[in-house]
């Protein structure tokens, strides 16, 4: 098993928001250890003395070094390092209160003094909370607290025993509070997590449904002007030539639509932009939809999934902005096609407002157009808005 693995188990390396609690954690805990290196230089320099003169030197380094490490670490993109430095923090401050005998020399300090590992054992404890579950987590708590209550009870000397065990209890009940705290606030990251990617789960088979919803409109549309006008004419005693072109316009028509409803099948430059009229339509029949069309559309060779998913953002942009953008606003939706791309911008010049200053829990703009191009391999998309002067919805795609 690796140092890694052994340190930070796979189950505590959660998504983003664990991570950004974790990386806040890390920072709190590094500034805890310097602030407690900076009060307790008296009581280490005094206990100094009294230790091997090998211990003080490698016992400052070991626990405040690797308490420092998280904190740095937690600048970094990878999470991974600033778990385990964490673990190891936690793991230090144990070995080097376990090491405390064999260096103790006496003689006894005074009662009211103490040895200066029993200061801080919650903050080693809040790191073990970065990186490892809630049982090991309090298990650290319990021994790091017993130890450094023997620790304090041998230095002193002539304390008396039945002192020990109030101030075990109350070491252990002091930092469980912060320790605590911290697992509930990781736990909440976690449920967080696991709840934002069942909300991406389910957007994404929304997706799909409206997709399918729009294919099934377009091919009710097609049914209703080309199949049953047909023979409409043809009932009528038209003459042979204009019906016989009427009944091959449907029957390519409907071709057509029978091939882009397969989920595999690649869409051309006519095709997505006939599918993206479709859902812009749905979605807002007023909006003025434009055509750029790069070099060559027509021979453009469009996955499914990334014609469908854009037709589900630019639908998404066109719903918030008749919902958000006021009155009287005008719409409009320019798409560009070329060989290797599908570039779609859905402008209004409504009331605007702040990207930042969404609320997390509003998942329109964040999943259902920002989070399904992101997810979309090759995929882009971003939001220009500010308030009084519109918004802008960029939405792309590029193969290449």
């Amino acid at each position: 098993m690796s140092l890694q693995a052994l340190l930070c188990p796979n189950d505590l390396r959660g998504g983003e928001n664990t991570t950004r609690l974790a990386r806040m954690f890390a920072r709190f805990i590094s500034v805890g250890y310097l602030v407690y290196l900076a009060i307790l230089l008296p009581s280490i320099s005094m206990l100094a003395p009294l230790m091997s003169w090998w211990w003080t030197p490698v016992a400052v380094a070991l626990v405040f070094g690797t308490g420092l490490l998280p904190g740095a670490l937690s600048f970094r993109s990878d999470p991974k390092p600033m778990r385990v430095c964490s673990g190891i923090a936690a793991v230090m401050f144990l070995v080097v209160a376990a090491s405390w005998p064999v260096a103790w020399n006496g003689p006894h300090i005074g009662a009211d003094d103490g040895v200066w590992l029993a200061f801080f054992p919650g903050v080693a404890s809040i790191a073990a909370v970065i990186a490892w579950p809630a049982i090991l987590v309090f298990g650290h708590l319990v021994i790091g607290c017993v130890v450094v209550q023997v620790i304090n009870y041998v230095a002193r000397g002539e304390t008396e025993v039945a002192m020990l065990a109030p101030e075990i209890m109350f070491a252990i009940m002091f930092c469980t509070l912060f320790v605590g705290g911290g697992l509930m606030a990781m736990r909440t990251g976690r449920l967080l997590d696991s709840t934002t990617e069942k909300t991406h789960a389910a957007a994404a088979v929304a997706a799909a449904g409206h997709a399918r919803t729009v294919e099934r409109e377009r091919f009710d549309a097609l049914i209703h002007d080309s199949v049953m006008s047909t023979f409409l004419i043809a009932s009528r005693g038209q003459p042979q030539d204009i019906v016989g072109a009427m009944a091959t316009t449907a029957l390519t028509a409907l071709d057509n639509i029978r091939t882009e409803a397969v989920p595999d099948q690649h869409f051309s430059g006519n095709q997505a932009i006939t599918h993206l009229r479709a859902t812009s339509v749905e979605a807002d029949d007023k909006a003025l939809f434009r055509v750029t069309e790069g070099p060559e559309p027509e021979v453009a060779d469009l996955p499914a999934e990334v014609v469908r998913t854009m037709g589900s953002a630019l639908s998404e942009a066109l719903r918030n902005s008749r919902l958000h953008a006021g009155p009287n606003t005008t719409r409009t939706v320019d798409v560009n096609v070329t060989e290797t791309g599908l570039g779609v911008v859905v402008a209004d010049d409504g009331r605007g407002f702040d990207p930042d200053s969404v609320a997390p829990h509003r998942l329109g703009v964040a999943v259902s157009i920002l989070g399904r191009l992101r997810n979309l391999p090759g995929g882009t998309a971003h939001v220009d808005s500010r308030p009084g002067a519109g918004t802008r919805v960029y939405l792309g795609w590029d193969a290449r």
